[in-house]
């Protein structure tokens, strides 16, 4: 068997240039993207410039804010605070890791939950564990419609299974990390689509079994190729979160990007996988431009 790759490209491409559709009909303003980058870091900067690339290319205006590595928690939440005052910004991201004498909980928890495009506030957290078992439940089928903002990076890894035809409902999901990025929220995705899932962690004993019995593999671990072709059931779905540097001579920057998944052998048992790069990256940006036009919508209250 030789799997079927996911194209994380394609998928998002997709889903930008239907946003960009959707605000060229825009005329009273553009929503707003304020990109908070601190230090030095080459990674951050590279990932900053993407998000302000990926803001022009649709049709938002973008706006970066630039901190040194010693710059104070209270400046930094000052900026913050006002930004949420600001009107012309409709999400806010801060860019992380922060330096470590920063608090980044408070940071984060600073930004105002209506622009919290990242979905990491405690506030949107407890939004997306809710499952309104009482009441009306949101329709999880399509997360453009939840009224809040979703973490990008998990709400990325269901488009890219809905994009593929991937039936959720009734089937094992294995999640590998527990992560308030990316491992918690992905799983409660997941169990809001009616998946039976399970989260694969430090402390799990014999966790090839386990990832074993999944339809569906979503590894977020950042450990490069720590799930190897024996772990995983013939025909499974795998979504590779996963992006590590490794040595490579061959390559002009002496090294290469791979997952958390042996990609070569994965794919010899695998019915789909998405490739790295190429595969959830793109659409985390994606869904980052289409928290931030959501959310401006609820702001202005505009269909626009």
């Amino acid at each position: 068997m030789t799997s079927q790759d996911i194209d994380g490209k394609a998928i998002a491409a997709d889903i930008r240039s239907k946003l960009k559709q959707e605000l060229d009909s825009c005329t009273d303003s553009l929503p707003g993207l304020a990109t908070l980058l601190v230090g030095e870091r080459r990674d951050s900067q590279t990932y900053v410039n993407m998000k302000k690339k990926a803001c022009v290319e649709t049709g938002l205006a973008s706006f970066g804010y630039t901190f040194p590595q010693d710059v104070t928690e209270e400046s930094l939440i000052s900026k913050i605070q006002e930004l949420n005052h600001d009107a012309k910004i409709h999400g806010i991201l801060v860019q992380l890791p922060l330096p470590k004498e920063l608090n980044e909980t408070r940071v984060l928890d600073s930004i105002s939950p209506e622009k919290d495009v990242d979905g990491l506030h405690p506030i949107n957290v407890a939004k997306l564990a809710h499952t309104h078992t009482h009441g009306t439940r949101l329709d999880w089928n399509n997360l453009n419609s939840i009224p809040f903002p979703i973490a990008c990076t998990p709400q990325g890894c269901i488009e890219l299974l809905d994009h593929s035809g991937v039936e959720i409902s009734g089937k094992r999901a294995v999640v590998i990390g527990r992560s308030n990025l990316v491992g918690v929220p992905v799983a409660t995705l997941l169990m809001h689509r009616d998946a039976t899932v399970t989260i694969v962690h430090s402390k799990t004993v014999d966790p090839a079994s386990v990832v074993k019995e999944a339809d569906i593999v979503v590894a977020a671990v950042g450990k490069a190729g720590i799930v190897k072709k024996e772990w995983l059931k013939p025909g499974c779905v795998v979504i590779d979160v996963g992006i590590n540097s490794i040595d490579d001579a061959s390559t002009k920057r002496g090294y290469r990007l791979v997952g958390d998944v042996d990609y070569d052998g994965a794919k010899e048992v695998a019915g789909m996988i998405t490739p790295v790069p190429g595969g959830v990256g793109p659409m985390t940006i994606a869904m980052l431009l289409r928290n931030t036009v959501n959310a401006y919508k609820r702001i202005n209250e505009t269909t626009c």
